[in-house]
């Protein structure tokens, strides 16, 4: 029988108007809340990251593949629809990328000279942008049109279309329908089946465009919604004097986040011409990756200092426990159980403690992620935060890593207050009141 183990279960149990009785129940709930913090911030945060970063994707792709010029320049150049390239590019699947090429190189990956991907390429899309001006009787704003063409994946502006619908394009004759985002709609004071013109320029002449407007959408990402309007691509084309196979460029979708990098290189280097470019979107628009990784840090903090309090909590129970239980421990002695033993004790105690708080620490948490992710109680302004509700992420392994942390790591700092029973002198004990 574990003896220790045994008397640890014995003086858990203590009378309800004990102070002992209160000071336990204090320690279950510091380390109740502290869990529950840590919990709620780490699935907040990574929401909060997981849900910017594919707003972006769904509106950008992953990769971009452009005219090698535009990188250096603010021209709009395009790139000749290469058959070959394209069913290249759409049936990548897992591929090997050799690390060691430097030639081009796009960014840096370390690791091994050679690495193998997850998956492929999900799905290519041409695309091409052209700045303009929309005007109404009242107002005018500036814009980029961005052209689509038959193959561009509805899946994420679908998911954010406030009103009306989608139009589709057809091989031979462009449609002068668009979809305008709610920021525009409301700032220029227009609605579903309303009449648009965008001025367009070309060699220093305005090219009226009419559009019909047949729906609206609202990504919440203020940014880009008050920039972009959606129209066929085959009028950028006709207004730019471009022939059918010229278009702005690809973007690309990827299978799996984690091979954005090795993808990007593979294709720049084994697949594409060299008049044409690719970067990744966390290379095109760093600062609000940068910016998405900083919420990082702040988790880190929170994380930290809730399981300082936690830890403090529990060194500080423990060592009022020991205090109160002086006799008990001179008692011990006196029958010659050892010290190493005695403070086995009191850790058992602590540990029971903590199980009861990680407990209820789950239960609060998880519980609250869950109403937070169900009824979406906690609202956010969408124009600062790009979301109108904060967002819930919940990952079993970082869940069960927190709860593992707290308990091993607590545990450890506590065996600092236990020494306190080395101290102690049975006779001294044995005597104290």
């Amino acid at each position: 029988m574990n003896v220790a183990r045994y008397i640890a279960s014995k003086t858990s149990v203590v009378n309800k108007s004990s102070f002992t009785y209160w000071i336990v129940r204090l320690a279950i709930g510091t380390v109740a809340v502290s869990l529950t913090v840590m919990i709620l911030s780490d699935a907040m945060m990574r929401g909060f990251q997981e849900e910017i970063s594919q707003k972006i994707f769904g509106f950008w792709g992953h990769i971009h593949v452009v005219n090698a010029g535009v990188h250096r320049s603010f021209d709009v150049l395009p790139i000749k629809h290469d058959t070959g390239v394209y069913r290249a590019i759409a049936r990548l699947g897992q591929v090997r990328v050799d690390m060691s090429v430097s030639e081009g190189e796009t960014n840096n990956v370390l690791g091994p000279a050679v690495q193998q991907t997850k998956g492929g390429v999900r799905h290519i899309q041409r695309i091409g942008h052209l700045p303009g001006i929309i005007t109404t009787k009242s107002y005018l704003e500036g814009i980029f049109a961005k052209g689509i063409a038959e193959d561009y994946d509805w899946s994420f502006l679908n998911k954010h279309l406030v009103k009306g619908e989608v139009f589709q394009t057809v091989d031979s004759v462009p449609t002068k329908e668009a979809l305008i985002s709610s920021y525009t709609a409301h700032r220029l004071k227009l609605n579903v089946g309303d009449p648009m013109v965008v001025y367009f320029v070309r060699d220093k002449r305005q090219i009226p465009v009419k559009f019909h407007i047949v729906g609206i959408y609202n990504t919440g990402l203020e940014e880009y919604d008050k920039k972009f309007v959606i129209v066929d691509l085959k009028i950028i084309q006709k207004v730019l004097g471009w022939s059918s196979d010229q278009i702005g460029g690809y973007e690309i979708f990827v299978d799996n986040l984690s091979d954005l990098n090795l993808l990007n290189r593979y294709i720049y280097i084994d697949i594409l011409p060299p008049d044409m470019w690719s970067e990744t979107i966390k290379e095109k628009f760093p600062n609000i990756f940068e910016w998405l990784q900083l919420q990082g840090i702040n988790e880190r903090v929170i994380l930290g200092l809730m399981l300082a309090i936690s830890i403090i909590n529990m060194m500080t129970t423990m060592l009022i426990l020991i205090l109160e239980r002086t006799r008990m421990i001179g008692l011990l002695k006196a029958l010659g159980m050892p010290d190493k033993r005695i403070r086995k004790v009191f850790l058992y105690y602590a540990a029971k403690i903590l199980i009861l708080g990680i407990f209820w620490g789950n239960v609060f948490g998880l519980g609250l992620a869950w109403l937070q992710k169900t009824f979406h109680i906690i609202k956010l302004n969408e124009a600062d935060y790009y979301l109108s509700v904060a967002p819930i992420y919940l990952n079993p392994a970082i869940i069960i890593a927190i709860n593992l942390m707290l308990l091993l790591v607590t545990l450890v700092f506590l065996w600092v207050p236990s020494w306190l029973v080395t101290r102690i002198n049975p006779v001294k004990a044995l005597v104290y009141e």
